[in-house]
Parts: structure tokens; sequence; C-alpha cells
């Protein structure tokens, strides 16, 4: 492993220095906050002490991942307009996720996704098939952070080749699962609430000052960015990625779709709407999420123009991380290497905070859905043997991120997670929509939505060319890909969704009076209390 100057003016140094700080100071939260965690309900929903301000911080902090702070800035910087469609995705998506999810979830369930298909389907074979759903969605997650985090510290502290980069995804790995281990979804819930008041702070003061050098004028601002461009005005319009044939617009309707209909079947998302002692508190959190990532994606909308202007898009696309560098690039640019330190700290905190939250969240319902309720037919001491699981179970996930992230390294970090949001979209919403609102609804069809949503997603990611077939592909030098779109969500969501209806159809099973005694609970939060304390 060497040491080299990756960027111009960059101190290794200074930048290791700052991300120990960072480590240092959220452990010692960790610490703080584990010392009341006793019970399975303290570990997976922090005791439900979190107010609807605090949760909706954190949940942006879960949400303003290294796909948003990185692969957007990166996007918009390359590719312009079509870069900042990736913003829109992932924020509208969040309208959907209020209006149809927050508060019916909240009152209805527990821990998990498993508890609200559980309530009135056959237990057993519900649970794990959230569970199987929740795995799958947190591993591509999981794999984008990871690739993130070793574009960019192999970026900072000038790691250069393979075998380096592998070192520093492995070490983000094991300080994810320390968070995870020590301080259950409280300790993770604070890291995540300095995160995302670290990641604002951040890039709002450079929001201001790449404006600032354009005298706090937008236009010259894009202006520039379009001279700089080799493509020149094309980056201030659309097209630029996704125009150039009707292909590739199918591919943009493809992703869009996947991005608004994803997140409110994102599992380490859903699962934050549990830390709040009320329903109200989890309509306030998604509102104050919205106002916040709403903000960001600003910000961010400035850095990446800011970062063509300045850094121009061929030196962002020939540095180590390619796209995902852009932010830290631009940092460098403006405020030298004390700047450049302060936001890879930043954009580490991201990473770390992210991945703990998806680690706790897919522990978290192995542990409750498959060993607690499937394994143990609910019969266990929630104080200890639950939590116990969910604590080994993190520690083989962390191993197993490590290991993808390691595999998908050079990969787009956004695109990585809209893969994450396609299988979300697909495997998870489906089933939790038709759950809420749908009386003949039962347990053949929500097997048949999640299980086959799942399969016919990862399938044709498998055969897509994201995988195989492109120079940009997963695996490059081989070609087995037959479906021609990059993002699967197109073809995926309808399929599950027509699964699910089909599967309903075709059993014999009622559920109905189960329906109406969810519906009052859903709607009114009556009983939700009852069933959430432990």
């Amino acid at each position: 492993m060497t040491l080299a100057q990756s960027i111009e003016g960059n101190n290794p140094t200074l930048n290791i220095s700052i991300f120990a700080l960072f480590v240092l100071v959220t452990l010692v939260v960790v610490f703080r906050a584990s010392r009341n965690t006793k019970t399975a309900s303290d570990y997976y929903a922090a005791g439900r002490a979190f107010t609807g301000p605090q949760n909706g911080t954190a949940i942006a902090g879960d949400y303003l991942s290294a796909a948003s702070f990185l692969g957007i800035a990166g996007a918009i910087a390359v590719y312009g307009y079509d870069g900042f469609l990736y913003s829109i995705g992932f924020l509208v998506a969040w309208l959907v996720a209020l209006l149809l999810v927050a508060e019916l979830l909240r009152n209805t369930g527990k821990f998990t996704m498993g508890d609200v298909l559980a309530f009135r389907m056959r237990q057993k074979p519900v649970r794990a098939a959230a569970a199987t759903s929740t795995m799958a969605v947190s591993f591509f997650y999981l794999l984008a952070q990871m690739a993130g985090a070793g574009a960019l510290v192999s970026l900072l502290l000038g790691v250069e080749g393979d075998v380096g980069q592998s070192v520093v995804i492995a070490v983000v790995g094991v300080v994810m699962i320390v968070y995870v281990l020590v301080g259950g979804m409280k300790g993770t819930t604070w890291v995540q609430i300095i995160k995302a008041a670290l990641l604002i702070a951040g890039t709002f003061a450079m929001t201001l000052w790449v404006l600032g050098r354009y005298g706090l004028n937008l236009s010259e601002l894009l202006g520039s960015a379009a001279e700089s461009s080799p493509d020149g005005e094309v980056v201030l319009n659309p097209g630029a990625k996704y125009g150039v044939s009707d292909m590739s617009k199918l591919d943009f309707l493809s992703l869009g779709i996947a991005l608004v209909l994803g997140t409110a079947g994102l599992p380490h998302v859903l699962m934050r709407f549990y830390t709040v002692p009320t329903a109200k508190d989890a309509r306030k959190s998604v509102v104050w999420a919205i106002a916040l990532i709403g903000l960001f994606y600003l910000f961010t909308l400035v850095l990446g123009y800011g970062a063509a202007a300045i850094v121009g898009s061929d030196t962002i696309k020939n540095a180590p991380g390619g796209e995902n560098s852009a932010a830290p690039l631009l940092a460098e640019a403006l405020g030298g290497p004390l700047l450049l330190g302060f936001i890879a700290a930043v954009a580490f905190a991201t990473i770390l905070a992210v991945v703990a939250g998806l680690t706790i969240t897919a522990s978290a319902s192995f542990a409750h859905d498959v060993y607690a309720n499937v394994i143990k037919h609910g019969k266990t001491d929630s104080k200890t043997s639950e939590v116990k699981v969910a604590r080994i179970t993190a520690c083989v996930i962390g191993a197993v991120a490590i290991l993808g992230g390691i595999l998908a390294k050079d990969q787009n970090v956004a695109f990585l997670v809209s893969l994450a949001f396609a299988v979300a979209a697909s495997a998870n919403l489906p089933t939790i929509l038709y759950s809420l609102f749908w009386k003949r609804f039962n347990t053949s069809g929500a097997l048949w939505s999640i299980y086959g949503g799942l399969a016919v997603t990862l399938v044709l990611i498998v055969f897509s060319p994201a995988v195989s077939g492109t120079e940009s592909s997963m695996i490059s030098g081989v070609d087995f890909h037959w479906f021609p779109l990059q993002n699967p969500g197109l073809v995926s969501i309808p399929v599950s969704f027509f699964l699910g209806w089909l599967g309903t159809i075709l059993s014999k099973e009622h559920l109905e009076d189960k329906h109406k005694e969810m519906e009052v609970r859903a709607l009114t939060g009556a009983g939700a209390e009852k069933a959430t304390s432990h």
C-alpha cells in the first residue's frame, strides 16, 4: 500500500487526523447511549425515546447517503441536468412515504416490516419472506456505501492500488460493526443526527463559497460550467445521459419509478418510524426529513455544477473513484487541504452512519422475525437471546458487506443505490400497500409478491448491462446480459403488484376480519402502544 499525493496539495496525515477525531467523538456518544440499551425495544427502536424533529434529522442522516453526497454531486458534474434527476426522484419519494406509509406503519408495527405483514397473515412464512427481502435490500445498499467508502478514503489518503482500497473498505466495515454492536439503535441514531448536522452545515458552507466566486449569481455559475464542459450547453439541458436513444429514455423512466416508489419500501427507513412514541411524531419526523433533504439537494445542484466549472469534468472522471470524487476535488480547489479534510470526514461520517443503520435493520429483521418468531415461535427472552442473535447477525452482515464492497468499488454509488431502490419497490412496497389497504389480501399473495418481486428483480439485475456487457459493467470482459435496461424497476414493480394480486385471488384463505382490526389500529393507533411495549 503506497501513500501518494493522489490530489495535489492533499495532506493524508491531516485527513487521517480528522477521520480519527470524528470516529472517537461518535464512539464516545455511542458508548454513552448504549448504557440504557437493555431490552429488545431499546436495541431495535431506541426505547421509542426520540422526538419527531430528532428522528426527522436522523432519517435525513440515514437517507443522505454516499449516493446523495458523492454520487449525485458527481453525476451533476459530469452529466449536468440528468445527474440532478436522481435528486428529484429521491426527494419526491418522500411524499409517497409520508402520505401512504409512515403513520399507518407506526401504528401497526413493533420493530420491523415483518411485524406489519404478520399482523393479519400466517406468521412464520410471512416473517421469513419479509426478513429475506430486508436482507436483500440492505445488501445492495451496503454495497453502494462500501464502494463509496473505498473510493473516498483512497482518494483522501492517497491509497493506490486494489489492495489498498480493499483494506480501507475492511476498516470502514469493522468500525461500523462496532457502532452497531455497542450502541444499538440509540447509538446509531445519535451518529446519524451528528452526521446530518455536519453534512448540511458543510455543504451549505461550500455552496456559499462556490456561489461567492460567481458573485452569488447562479446563472454565472451555470454558464461557467457549460463553458468548462466538453459537452458545452448540453449539460444545462435534459438528455446528456438519458436522451441519447429511446432505450436510454426507457432506462430513465425505469430509474425514476424505482426511486420514487423505493423509499417507502426501504427497511432501514421504515424501521426509523418505530423510534418515536406516537404516530403523530412519525408524521412530524417525515416532514422534518423532507425539509432537510430538499435543502441538501439544492446544495448538491450548486456543488455539482461548481465542480464542473472549477475542477472540470475530465479531471473528475480520471480521479480515483471517478464521478464519486467530484465533491472532495471541489473542496480541495476551494479551501485547500483543510476543507478537503473536513468534507472528507463528513463524507466518511455519512457512510458510517448509513451502514450502521442498514446493519442494525438487517440484523433486527433476522433476529426478530426469523429467530424469535419462526425458530423460537415467539417464546424468547427479549432481554437477552434476541439481542444476542441480532449482534451475531450484525457481524456476519458486516463481513459480507466488506466482501461485496471490494467487488463493487468502481461503480457509481448513486447507481448502485438505485438498484437497492428497485429491490425495495418490487419486493416490499406492493406487499406493504396491499396489507394496509386491501382487505382480501392474504398470506399467499404476500409470499408471491415478496418472493416473486425479489426473484424477478434479482434476475433482471444479474442479466442487465449493469452487471455485464459494457465497459462500465460490474464484471468487465464478459457479456451475458439479455435484459436491455440498467434498472429493472419498469418491469419488476408492476410484475410484483400483479403477483400479489394473482397469489391472493388463487388462494382460498380469507382474512377480512383481521384486516378490520388492522385498519382501526392503523388509522387511530388504538392498541398500538400496548402491542409495542415490552
